[in-house]
């Protein structure tokens, strides 16, 4: 069982962004539906819980990336709007 999580962890970890998050939101509707058995519901959860904080990984790198590009020379923030 170690081997498979460490399996799933190494393969999340490839994922971009929408690729994880459809794959977060296609557990969510299998757990929605109450088809599967206890184990596989929690191993499912399990998997959505790691997803989770992929996702949330990437956007909070995309933040940092982005506020890094708009910062200005005195360390204050500009947010330019397009127009």
């Amino acid at each position: 069982m170690e081997e498979k999580s460490e399996k799933v962890n190494a393969e999340q970890g490839q994922l971009k962004f929408e690729e994880a998050l459809a794959r977060l939101e296609a557990i969510v509707a299998q757990l929605e539906r109450g088809e599967l058995s206890l184990e596989d519901s929690m191993a499912k959860f399990e998997e959505g819980m790691k997803l989770n904080k992929l996702c949330q990984a990437k956007l909070k790198e995309a933040e940092q990336k982005i506020e890094k590009l708009i910062r200005k020379e005195d360390g204050s923030l500009e947010w330019e709007t397009q127009k």
